[in-house]
């Protein structure tokens, strides 16, 4: 996402939230489009993919608070596309954002992450502050990286590690990253090795483009590169070892700062951001940090209660005292036996009761059965039904 983007794109909009909404309403508000939008719930739907990736940028920036801020700041002075001098500068000076936020030097674009650096930029050649003949160029911060991962039930629960496989651009090993198949690149004589020039300056205003000679490197490569044809960077592949935390839920995405791509000229890293599957579970199903578990018991036990035994997810069974009169539906609770939180507690199992009702019966239990019919003739369970449909 290049700085532009950055300051144009109304994230507030995106997810559907007032400016001083909270961390808890944003973070609501994009639980629920991240649902409705999620690929896996909208196979093919081209547009439902695009708008669920314009949410999860949304959320990046306005769900950390110090890139919320920044982004609040720029909105704030260049809302309208015009750069406002301060008091007694006489009036207003309008500038293309296109032309202001032409991308960081070498035709790359940078995450929110490196928001910093481009408006830097900016402002460095609006009061001659810039990079000056003789400058190194600016290091730049690697790219981000997204990810997918697919993990069972009980490894989501329980956090795992998993290997994943990413490519991204990084240096050219064939060249070392100089661009040139010799290793002996030359200083661009337009920009003298700054990967930046000046524009339309006047008085004390001036503005900086990257330099298209060199496309913001500040070198020039003599024999370019068979492999990266010259840039200096080609696309690499690598498998690393990724730790997913315990209690993450279906279409959770994680972020692991510095673990994106390479920066360049010393740069950071980029962050990568793993988008996590979870299987479902035949048995088991998760609320929260709850796990769920629907047990069917006999109408005598429901009826005249009793000990129930209940599986939990990979440890031993716990048992429930079911009450007297337990009717079909009602959800128990066995306090500790759900998924673990992120301060290493774990939440409860639900156990939801079902009154299994035989399909075949035995002369015996047909007998019972007939014999407790008579016994209740003369209760009638739907008496207050239809009292109550009379009143209405």
């Amino acid at each position: 996402m290049s700085t532009k983007d950055f300051v144009e794109k109304d994230y507030y909009k995106v997810l559907g939230v007032p400016k001083d909404a909270t961390e808890a309403e944003i973070k609501k508000a994009y639980r629920k489009l991240a649902r409705e939008n999620h690929p896996d719930a909208n196979k093919g739907d081209v547009k439902a993919e695009e708008r669920f990736k314009e949410i999860s940028e949304a959320n990046d920036i306005l769900g950390d608070p110090k890139r919320r801020k920044e982004y609040d700041e720029a909105r704030a002075l260049f809302g309208n596309g015009g750069f406002r001098p301060g008091p007694g500068a006489g009036g207003t000076f309008n500038f293309d954002l296109g032309d202001l936020f032409g991308g960081a030097p070498g035709g790359g674009q940078s995450g929110a992450g490196g928001f910093g650096g481009g408006l830097g930029d900016v402002f460095g050649g609006l009061f001659n502050r810039g990079a000056g003949a003789g400058t190194r160029t600016q290091p730049r911060r690697g790219q981000d990286i997204e990810s997918e991962v697919t993990l069972s039930f009980t490894e989501a629960v329980d956090g795992a590690t998993v290997p994943l496989r990413m490519s991204s651009q990084a240096p050219c090993k064939a060249c070392s990253g100089t661009g040139d198949k010799n290793g002996t690149p030359r200083v661009c004589p337009t920009c003298v090795g700054t990967g930046q020039v000046s524009r339309g300056g006047s008085g004390s205003f001036s503005l900086t483009d990257p330099c298209v000679d060199c496309k913001g490197r500040g070198l020039i490569a003599e024999t370019p590169c068979d492999v990266c044809k010259g840039s200096g960077r080609a696309r690499s592949s690598r498998t690393m070892q990724v730790r997913i935390p315990a209690g993450v839920s279906d279409g959770q995405r994680i972020r692991l700062r510095g673990k994106g791509a390479p920066g360049e000229r010393g740069g950071p890293a980029g962050d990568l951001y793993v988008v996590v599957h979870v299987d479902a579970h035949p048995v088991f199903g998760r609320r929260d940090d709850n796990l769920t578990v629907t047990v069917p018991v006999t109408y005598a036990e429901a009826a005249l209660g009793g000990e129930v035994k209940v599986p939990t997810l990979g440890g031993p069974a716990v048992t429930l005292k079911l009450p007297a009169g337990t009717p079909n539906g009602r959800t128990m609770r066995a306090r500790g036996k759900g998924a673990v939180r992120k301060d290493g507690t774990r939440g409860d199992l639900l156990v939801t009761i079902e009154v299994a009702v035989p399909t075949e019966l035995s002369d015996k239990a047909k007998e019972a059965l007939e014999a407790y019919r008579e016994a209740t003739a003369e209760e009638d369970p739907r008496a207050e039904l239809f009292q109550a449909a009379k009143g209405a």
